[in-house]
């Protein structure tokens, strides 16, 4: 019976150690978008579309 729980137990622990890199990745991905200036746009600029591009 100990294989029940062998059968169980590493596909969770497999499942909990991706889910806690993907967590710890996207707590990373927001101290850097936090640590990064934000500068304001010129007025009027930011209204007008933009061009857009040949291919």
């Amino acid at each position: 019976m100990w294989y029940f729980a062998w059968l169980l137990g590493l596909p969770l622990a497999a499942i909990f150690a991706v889910m806690n890199a993907m967590w710890l990745e996207l707590k990373e991905d927001e101290t850097m978008l936090n640590r990064i200036p934000v500068t304001p746009q010129p007025p009027g600029r930011a209204d007008r579309p933009r061009p857009c591009p040949l291919p």
